[in-house]
């Protein structure tokens, strides 16, 4: 099972960025793919830059990873009660090629922040606007207080009620993915 991780953050030590890449690590036999936002840095999107460059070839790259997975998981980090910004450039360069960014993927979308929070009104947005941009939803689950609830030295959850709800959320991708794990096969 290819899985596309990614943390909707520039920061070098994103929170967000270790959500994913955990969650994802979490799913066995899976090929995990974490991409970095400060691979995809683009000009500001506008339709004067568009029709001046045409379609950026970073924001292709950045819909072929998608297509090239067999599962999405992101983790959005909030700036301002939002989307960051560099996540929503590459999104609305993406969004340019092609209006279903998520390609019917199955997805799973998580948020975090040191607060309490956990960064859940950028959540409510990717969810709301998830089925619009042709994601299959499996479902979404914010961590509140990170600190309290990861450990960054391990990169592990900590708390074992969201460990329980992620993995039931990661069962679910896995199943919607159609892929089957080594584990699963049966012998002949």
């Amino acid at each position: 099972m290819k899985v596309f991780a990614l943390g909707a953050s520039s920061s070098k030590k994103s929170i967000n960025k270790a959500l994913a890449s955990y969650a994802a690590s979490q799913i066995r036999d899976a090929e995990v793919d974490v991409l970095d936002l400060n691979d995809y840095q683009m000009p500001i999107f506008s339709l004067d830059i568009e029709e001046e460059i045409g379609q950026h070839p970073l924001a292709k790259r950045f819909l072929d990873k998608i297509a090239a997975a067999d599962a999405i998981i992101i983790s959005y980090a909030e700036h301002n009660g939002s989307y960051t910004a560099a996540y929503k450039n590459v999104f609305d360069w993406a969004s340019r090629i092609n209006l279903k960014v998520f390609q019917g993927k199955p997805a799973l979308w998580l948020a975090t922040s040191p607060g309490p929070g956990g960064a859940q009104n950028v959540l409510s947005s990717a969810v709301n606007s998830a089925p619009h941009f042709n994601a299959d939803l499996v479902g979404s689950l914010s961590v509140p207080a990170f600190y309290d609830n990861f450990n960054t030295s391990t990169n592990t959850l900590v708390n074992p009620d969201i460990q329980s709800k992620l993995d039931k959320l990661l069962q679910l991708l896995q199943e919607k993915s159609g892929v089957r794990t080594s584990a699963e096969e049966t012998p002949l």
